[in-house]
């Protein structure tokens, strides 16, 4: 109760200092500067409470996207609302979310260890292919089930149904590794399979989204055939080509006490052009970006240097403003009939058991324990951030209805909040 007094006293503050601004600011220049500030605030305050409740604060930052959202401020003060969050002063702050979100994939594919998915591969591969094959499935037929209402206007069966199956098999293997580690299991057996099928749910995962992607913007599968195929030759161009270049340049200067700039320019360079040529092949940037944090030299104090120039920049500055702009698309007020909120439960349910049935059975058959094999259930289920990504390019690309977007926010959060105390 102490956590939802702090948060309701943040948002009358706010209210209050927003009316101060409206009478000293001048012009309306200024307005995209106070957004920047007030998103960077706000997802700092809900990332410590979150982590006072000992949930990751992660969960804290979507949360306060939503608080800052339509769905608590929108509802409570609309004139603050509509003052903080103008639709010309959000142009300019989405172009630099898309930015940070581009970094931050970078770093994800840096800190994918993909030695550990090697040491581990029998166990790993039927555990994260179970994870994601058995959930896919189920989300293709729970999609059969609401396209017609959800569905129906804004895209045909195939992508629609795509996108939902890969909504519901997702894990975040960032929040999962950050749980594993902040309970103290990263050494354990369980919590090494666990982060291990993780890294590489992660890795098939975002291949799928590429390729469902794909299918979406060409409209059927034999359409996207061309653009996976030069998907797979860009993906074999960057593992047998740039990846060995790209050691050679670690060797180089695992011989030196600092990363040069140069090399952090050069480092940059690659990951821009990665990025370009994804989107230019019809998949995603993110996907690009991925792809060259994977191939980063294998140099461990490389990687740590490396990761410590972009994360704090991308997690601090960049990431807070695409957690307002998922919460400014939340509107929890368009899930106002009980029909709707018991879709949104069916899609929790589901969600949670394909991933369950599909984790923990995999994990019980490649020999471990029922305890073990639950967790392991439990935390692939950790959606987060990861979630959310798949969800605002479902929705920028017009296959996912706002009502439907909804509950997949709703349910990445409950999904992702149940781990820990589980």
């Amino acid at each position: 109760m102490t956590e939802i007094k702090q948060a309701a006293l943040c948002i009358c503050i706010l209210g209050a200092a927003t009316g101060l601004l409206r009478m000293l600011i001048p012009s309306e220049k200024y307005k995209t500067r106070i957004t920047f500030l007030i998103a960077c605030i706000f997802s700092r305050i809900f990332s410590y409470l979150f982590k006072y409740l000992g949930q990751p604060g992660v969960i804290g930052e979507i949360v306060a996207g939503i608080v800052l959202g339509p769905s608590v401020l929108g509802h409570l003060s609309p004139e603050t609302f509509a003052f903080l969050f103008d639709p010309d002063s959000l142009v300019p702050l989405n172009i630099i979310s898309q930015i940070g979100l581009v970094l931050f994939m970078f770093v994800i594919g840096m800190e994918l260890d993909l030695g550990v998915i090697r040491r581990k591969a029998s166990e790993t591969l039927v555990i994260s292919h179970a994870s994601i094959i058995v959930p896919f499935l189920m989300g293709m037929g729970l999609a059969y089930v609401v396209y017609p209402e959800f569905g129906a206007r804004h895209a045909s069966f195939v992508p629609f149904a795509l996108f939902v199956a890969i909504s519901v098999s997702i894990t975040a293997f960032p929040v999962l590794a950050r749980i594993v580690q902040e309970r103290n299991l990263s050494k354990t057996p369980m919590g090494m399979l666990a982060i291990a099928s993780a890294a590489n749910n992660d890795v098939t995962a975002w291949c799928l989204l590429a390729a469902v992607i794909a299918v979406a913007r060409a409209g059927s599968v034999t359409s996207a055939f061309f653009t996976i195929v030069l998907t797979a030759l860009y993906i074999l161009f960057m593992f047998y080509l740039v990846k060995p270049f790209l050691r050679k340049i670690g060797e180089f200067y695992n011989k030196q006490e600092t990363v040069s700039k140069t090399l952090v320019a050069f480092i940059f360079l690659v990951l821009i052009i990665s990025s370009y040529i994804t989107e230019i092949l019809g998949i995603h940037a993110l996907f690009g970006a991925f792809l060259a944090g994977v191939v980063m030299p294998a140099n461990l104090s490389f990687r740590r240097v490396m990761t410590e120039k972009i994360e704090d920049v991308a997690l601090v500055l960049f990431l807070p403003l695409f957690f307002v702009f998922t919460g400014l698309r939340t509107e929890i007020g368009l899930l106002n009939t009980p029909h709707l909120w018991g879709i949104c439960a069916l899609f929790i349910v589901v969600s949670i058991a394909g991933k369950m049935i599909g984790a923990t059975f995999s994990a019980r058959l490649v020999g471990e324990s029922w305890k073990d094999s639950l967790s392991i259930g439990v935390l692939m289920n950790t959606r987060g951030l990861m979630e959310l990504i798949v969800l605002n390019i479902g929705y920028e690309m017009g296959i996912i209805p706002s009502s439907l977007f909804v509950i997949f926010v709703i349910m990445a959060l409950f999904t992702t909040f149940m781990a820990t105390p589980l």
